[in-house]
């Protein structure tokens, strides 16, 4: 089972925790022998780890739950069945809730061409099943053989090929201070019927001095930002049994149901309750059973 003690980074409980530490780089191998390897955490209610780094790239696939990365390019959703690239020397903080999770880590001297940033990917079955297989030779094993690197060099091709699909599941940061404020202003209120003129009334600026430096800093419209970042924790909340559709359109700012439908199979391709069905499958249970 899933029930080992973290040690890939320190974490504290999420509602204990008003701003996250930074811990610095943290070292997840035993020995600098070891070029790849994979390490599995389950957490219940929710944790916050604090701001760090790997020398190692780093892939996290999450089974159950949502995990939340920040990090210095933006905000990032990894909702179950998706996983999230983390690029070496990347600092980030993760912010996990009733999550399962494996993540897979490489040593840059492999040759990963993976890019420079953290993306999310949807992870096709072949991946899947090499990362329960993977599990058997975690990171943090004495020695590696021929054989297991080219079990993860190969899992590392598969990876490349991924990160070249549509990325969705992100939202922009920036050290702007009016953008800033605005950003943190629009999430604190993001279920609220808000408009540009509220934030603007709120942080003190201008329509106009805002819409430039949004439209310069992240590249998108407020209402743009607005919209995204209300159907990413659309996302997150149908990722859990509870609540029902209806209620997670209410809760994210949607005055109709229809409405709420049209924005999300626009942004995902899906229907809420077909992607919910989909990231909560019935099958949940017995493979939950075969991969432990």
């Amino acid at each position: 089972m899933y029930d080992a003690d973290p040690v890939a980074v320190s974490a504290r409980a999420a509602n204990k925790v008003t701003e996250p530490a930074t811990l610095g780089s943290r070292d997840v191998r035993s020995t600098s022998t070891v070029r790849a390897g994979t390490y599995p955490f389950e957490v219940g209610e929710g944790l916050i780890t604090g701001w760090h780094s790997h020398d190692l790239h780093q892939l996290e696939y999450a089974f159950e739950g949502v995990a939340q990365v920040e990090a210095p390019t933006g905000r990032y959703l990894l909702p179950p069945q998706q996983a999230i690239w983390i690029p070496a020397g990347t600092e980030h903080c993760t912010t996990l809730t009733r999550v399962r999770t494996v993540s897979v880590f490489f040593d840059p001297v492999l040759g990963l061409h993976a890019g420079e940033r953290v993306r999310v990917l949807a992870v096709a079955p072949v991946i899947r099943e090499m990362l329960l297989h993977g599990r058997r030779w975690p990171i943090d094993r004495p020695s590696s053989s021929p054989a297991i690197d080219r079990f993860f060099a190969t899992l590392a091709d598969l990876i490349v090929v991924a990160l070249e699909q549509k990325e969705l599941l992100w939202l922009p940061t920036s050290r702007h201070p009016l953008v800033e404020a605005a950003i943190r202003f629009t999430s604190d209120h993001q279920g609220e019927a808000i408009t540009l003129d509220d934030v603007c009334l709120a942080i003190g600026v201008s329509q106009r001095s805002l819409r430039r430096a949004f439209a310069t800093e992240i590249g998108m419209p407020w209402r743009h930002y607005l919209l995204q970042s209300r159907l990413l924790r659309a996302m997150a909340l149908l990722a859990q049994p509870q609540p029902n559709v209806l209620a997670v359109a209410m809760a994210v700012g949607f005055d109709s149901m229809s409405g709420f439908t049209r924005a999300f199979r626009n942004y995902t391709g899906q229907t809420p309750l077909a992607y919910r069905q989909r990231v909560l499958p019935l099958r949940a249970t017995a493979d939950k059973r075969r991969e432990l």
